[in-house]
């Protein structure tokens, strides 16, 4: 089974898989700034919008993707965490 970056996220922080959290938690346990987190956020929302052809269909709502895209610009080695890192600024 293909484990996501929110699953990852889990097992990195100690939470059982498929915890939800907010972006103001990703913060206070990853250490990012809080306005990097929202503004990967909207870029996700962005993405989601002006590209529908790439989302994938268990996606339900541009929150949802932006979320993912959170999660994966937070984990090491992701393609996000590349592509995102200029937002990604440690407190």
């Amino acid at each position: 089974m293909v484990q996501t970056f929110k699953d990852k996220f889990n097992l990195k922080y100690g939470f059982p898989k498929g915890t939800s959290h907010s972006i103001s938690e990703i913060s206070k346990l990853t250490g990012y700034k809080l306005s990097g987190l929202q503004t990967v956020f909207n870029r996700g929302i962005g993405a989601y919008r002006t590209s529908p052809q790439s989302v994938r269909p268990n996606v339900v709502s541009p929150e949802q993707w932006a979320m993912a895209r959170i999660y994966a610009s937070v984990s090491p080695g992701s393609k996000s965490s590349k592509i995102d890192k200029m937002f990604l600024i440690k407190k």
